[in-house]
């Protein structure tokens, strides 16, 4: 199929795209990498009266340094931001994650903010925003705003943003180094959208866990902060962990559902299991129950 007729806006400021969505009184839809509207665009799924293209913005891209953290423009790519040295040495998580976003072909087009923004329960980027504890910075004619990205989404493919609004930046807190990486997914091919994943740091100090940040993705209809998992690691040495116990505590934030891919029984089985293995390897919990 073809697309629906649409006119085509390519503004060169973020003032400027942010005018032609104030204007279009929620016809418009923002194009970045295009690698899921443009499928939506040609099955008429998704039909904007004028699509607005932000590649041509310069402020939109790039990872910088910030104070207390790093920031990613929005329309950076999947595949630079994958070799980011950057973001190799201070969020490695992301990184990580990142290698199981999609292809290698759709990451050489597809952005980081696409994927935020797009909100897919299942994605990497969303879930590795909230278990990372980053905040969106998010601009309109009206002014901006910064919303925690734990707050940003509401439901699949639902979040705050506004018709008018468009996403500037995602600031990810700086984690100390070395910190420790959990992630792990289960899809039926590479590539595809996650059955069950989960992704996040845990800091230790003196064998202590001084901070965790967990998110579930494939386990609910939005990115789910797993904050009962954390709050029984923090505080704990690596001698009083059960990863068992702890991957509990995990599946219980969660909101797994049915649907033709897999059961939600399934969801919560396999999620507790990859979380207390996960927990166990990454931790080294060689003799962990």
């Amino acid at each position: 199929m073809k697309p629906a007729p649409f006119d085509y806006a390519r503004p060169s400021s973020v003032a400027e795209a942010c005018r032609i969505l104030s204007e279009a009184g929620g016809g418009a839809t923002v194009i970045a990498g295009g690698q899921t509207l443009m499928p939506l665009l040609n099955l008429r799924m998704s039909q904007p009266f004028i699509l607005v293209d932000i590649n041509r913005i310069p402020e939109l891209t790039g990872v910088s340094r910030v104070t207390g953290g790093i920031r990613v423009g929005p329309m950076t790519r999947q595949a630079d931001a994958l070799v980011d040295a950057t973001l190799a040495r201070h969020l490695p998580a992301m990184v990580t994650a990142l290698g199981h976003v999609g292809h290698y072909q759709t990451r050489n087009r597809g952005t980081v903010g696409g994927s935020v923004a797009l909100g897919e329960p299942a994605a990497e980027m969303p879930a590795t925003a909230v278990a990372l504890g980053a905040t969106l910075e998010i601009a309109s004619v009206r002014g901006s705003r910064t919303v925690a990205a734990t707050d940003f989404y509401i439901g699949p493919y639902m979040t705050v943003l506004e018709s008018d609004e468009l996403l500037t930046g995602i600031v990810y807190p700086d984690w100390p180094e070395g910190h420790l990486v959990l992630f792990r997914e289960v899809a039926q091919r590479p590539g595809d959208f996650a059955l069950v994943g989960m992704v996040g740091c845990v800091v230790l100090d003196g064998g202590v866990v001084s901070r965790a940040g967990l998110a579930w993705f494939g386990m609910g209809p939005t990115p789910i902060r797993m904050r009962r998992a954390e709050a029984a690691l923090i505080g704990r040495s690596l001698s009083e962990i059960d990863p068992g116990a702890v991957a509990e505590l995990a599946v219980a934030d969660a909101a797994p559902f049915d649907d033709h891919h897999a059961s939600a029984e399934y969801r919560r089985t396999v999620g507790r299991r990859i979380f207390a293995r996960t927990l166990r390897e990454t931790l080294d919990l060689r003799d962990a129950a």
